[in-house]
């Protein structure tokens, strides 16, 4: 397609980003790990974060558990894996990770 605003296109700019956070490029964003839960979809993995948060009055620590959707480029990851993500820009409505390693 004629790109006449000489713009990245969605998978141009879609493949910079995995690749730069792939090669350690300047990237602030956090780094979790976690397990991955989900490989259903297409270059995406839902993933399982979890850690014990203490109770303010009680002083009693329990598990808290976060889903991240994150990008995997080529399907690499699947149930059960235990991966590191790190956060991106947003790359869909709710993709805002990318995974870096298997752990």
């Amino acid at each position: 397609m004629l790109n006449l605003f000489n713009k990245k296109t969605n998978e141009e700019a879609l493949k910079g980003t995995a690749a730069a956070v792939a090669e350690g490029q300047k990237n602030n964003g956090r780094k979790l790990t976690g397990t991955v839960v989900s490989d259903k979809m297409k270059k995406t993995v839902v993933v399982a974060v979890s850690f014990e948060k203490k109770h303010p009055k009680y002083q009693k620590y329990y598990a808290v558990t976060n889903k991240f959707k994150a990008h995997d480029e080529n399907n690499d990851y699947h149930i059960g894996d235990k991966v590191v993500i790190q956060e991106t820009r947003p790359l869909s409505k709710e993709k805002r990770w990318v995974v870096i390693s298997k752990v």
